[in-house]
């Protein structure tokens, strides 16, 4: 009998990438053969921190119109609509490609990328989601496009201190809820991508999804969704931090950033606990003028003000507060 043959395909970006390396990576200890499928700027990236390749595991690459990189001064808005465009097409293409020469048994796809379903159905290929979150905000997005839109929604704009209950979780406040559902938010685009990922799950029935969690962690919160087979497949962290099953798979393998000086350990390691302050913008977000603005004000309180530009901006400033 041959070995199973899985394509895990991933958004480009770090937060999504990081998580479905690992879980491909631990694919291959089952025998599985492994094709991780990235865009092609995303992999040209990826290549920089690669190292060596588990056996079983393979990439491929794919087209998201933007072939040479994320254009930061393009509308994300844009970005996603031209990465639907190019990608459903290009997708299609690689997967005709890779079946030519070792047919695949299951595509397992990333958050953001509800449309490869689309493509595997067509050429017939069972798939299998991807949650790379916790349970618990699988569990909110699912409350909130079933029946807990139109509350949180009017509890946002009238009292912005709210407090709202949830099947299956504990009272949440604004904060503790994705900043997608506030009127503050600036990405039109995440929450129809989000609700396809549920009309696509809920076509099916009982569908299994993957989650970024572990039982001991969350095991109320799978067992609420009754209308899905939850399963936990977490942490996606390397081995070496977690059962040593690996003791080299010691990172993660893709990161999309250049790697820089050490020197700033030394610096936090002799900092008490609890004093310094990390702020992170991810891989693709640059800052506007009034959140630079704002935090170089805090930084004329601080005792340090540390920042890190990038060839996309400023994405990170570590601040040390004074008495804090």
């Amino acid at each position: 009998m041959s070995k199973p043959h899985i394509l895990i395909v991933t958004f480009p970006g770090q937060g999504h990438i990081n998580p479905t390396l690992q879980f491909a990576k631990r694919l291959t200890r089952t025998g599985a053969h492994v094709t991780f499928a990235a865009t092609i700027s995303a992999h040209r990236r990826m290549l920089k921190d690669q190292t060596t390749t588990p056996k079983g595991l393979s990439f491929a690459t794919f087209s998201d119109g933007c072939d040479q990189g994320f254009n930061p001064n393009v509308n994300f808005e844009h970005f996603i609509f031209q990465f639907m465009q190019y990608g459903i097409q290009s997708f299609r293409n690689l997967i005709m490609t890779i079946n030519q020469d070792r047919p695949i048994t299951r595509v397992v796809y990333s958050l953001l990328l509800p449309w490869v379903v689309t493509v595997a159905r067509e050429v017939h290929i069972p798939s299998t989601f991807l949650w790379n979150q916790p349970a618990a905000l699988l569990n909110i997005y699912y409350r909130y496009f079933n029946g807990y839109e139109g509350l949180i929604k009017e509890k946002a704009v009238n009292d912005p201190s709210f407090s709202v209950e949830l099947p299956g979780l504990p009272p949440l406040t604004s904060i503790d809820l994705p900043s997608f559902f506030l009127p503050s938010n600036v990405y039109a685009f995440a929450l129809p991508l989000i609700k396809e990922h549920f009309e696509v799950l809920n076509s099916e029935t009982k569908p299994k999804v993957l989650v970024n969690t572990f039982d001991e962690l969350e095991f109320e919160t799978l067992q609420a969704l009754e209308k899905y087979n939850l399963v936990g497949v977490g942490p996606l962290i390397p081995s070496a931090f977690l059962d040593e099953t690996d003791p080299s798979d010691t990172c993660f393998g893709g990161d999309l950033f250049e790697k820089g000086s050490n020197d700033y350990s030394d610096w936090l390691n002799s900092k008490d606990s609890g004093s310094v302050v990390y702020v992170s913008f991810g891989s693709a977000t640059v800052p506007g003028v009034a959140i630079r603005t704002a935090l170089m004000e805090a930084g004329k309180s601080c005792d340090r003000l540390i920042s890190y530009v990038n060839n996309i901006g400023v994405t990170a400033f570590c601040i040390k507060v004074k008495g804090k």
